[in-house]
């Protein structure tokens, strides 16, 4: 557990600097994993005005960092809120208990199922090569990863993903409640140690900072983000999220290729 209250006195009035969480896929990165335009010069007039900005993702911190460094971003929310980094110091860590990962192993590897397992720095397959390992991690512009089953053995692991076709999930959440399960492809889900999301890492980062959820800002765009969009005071769901998200948000913008960074900065008064 980390020492709390380092930031204590650090924010400024509520009419300078606000706290703003941003999701990567499907809200700042388009349907081409790229930033648009208008989003890139939003998050800068953001932090030309004082604000800070914090990436809340699923994403591993190897997979963000192209991103954070394309926006200058130094903070974020990373492995759906198991990791939390602030001004590049980690201030926050969740990992998998091995032994559940232990028993985890054995039933997908039972049921045919793959597994990708993730530390802060790389991830590793349980099998060679999987159909649904590559569709998936090919979505997100990586390679299968290489095979080494037990990988997890050797690191602290923040985030697994485990890869079957939704009909067939139903025994890993009746068999594993101590884990969350959560799914952000047809083919995958991502698995976190109990009690994980990114609204309980955003939780852990607002009490270091002494802020409150009321006044802070985030964005989102899948099912991942729900608990976040409803914990943050100020959320706005992207236009191109599926309506269940769309409901725990506060405001609803345009789709991510059709300006919806910038236009939901506008919403909420962040931009002019």
């Amino acid at each position: 557990m980390y020492e709390q209250g380092m930031l204590h006195g650090t924010r400024t009035s509520t009419s300078a600097k606000r706290l703003i969480f941003f999701d990567i896929d499907g809200t700042l990165l388009d349907y081409n994993k790229r930033i648009p335009t208008s989003s890139r010069q939003a998050i800068y007039e953001l932090k030309a005005a004082g604000h800070e900005i914090v990436l809340a993702t699923g994403r591993s911190p190897f997979m963000l960092q192209a991103v954070a460094a394309e926006l200058e971003i130094h903070s974020y929310v990373g492995f759906n809120g198991q990791y939390v980094v602030l001004n590049d110091q980690l201030v926050y860590a969740n990992p998998h208990l091995t032994d559940e990962l232990s028993r985890l192993a054995a039933v997908a590897e039972q049921s045919g199922h793959a597994l990708v397992y993730l530390d802060h720095e790389t991830m590793r397959a349980s099998q060679a090569y999987d159909p649904y390992v590559e569709e998936c991690m090919g979505s997100l512009k990586y390679p299968h990863p290489e095979y080494d089953p037990d990988f997890y053995h050797q690191r602290s692991i923040y985030q697994s993903m485990l890869f079957c076709p939704e009909h067939e999930e139903g025994q890993y959440r009746e068999r594993f409640t101590s884990l969350q399960f959560v799914r952000w492809h047809p083919y995958s889900l991502d698995v976190l140690p109990g009690g994980g999301s990114k609204a309980n890492g955003i939780k852990q980062l607002l009490h270091y900072m002494q802020y409150d959820p009321r006044e802070a800002y985030a964005f989102g765009d899948n099912l991942n983000d729900m608990e976040m969009l409803q914990y943050i005071g100020n959320s706005v769901a992207m236009g191109n999220s599926p309506e269940a998200v769309k409901q725990h948000a506060k405001y609803v913008t345009t789709d991510v290729d059709k300006d919806g960074i910038a236009n939901g900065l506008r919403m909420v008064g962040l931009l002019p």
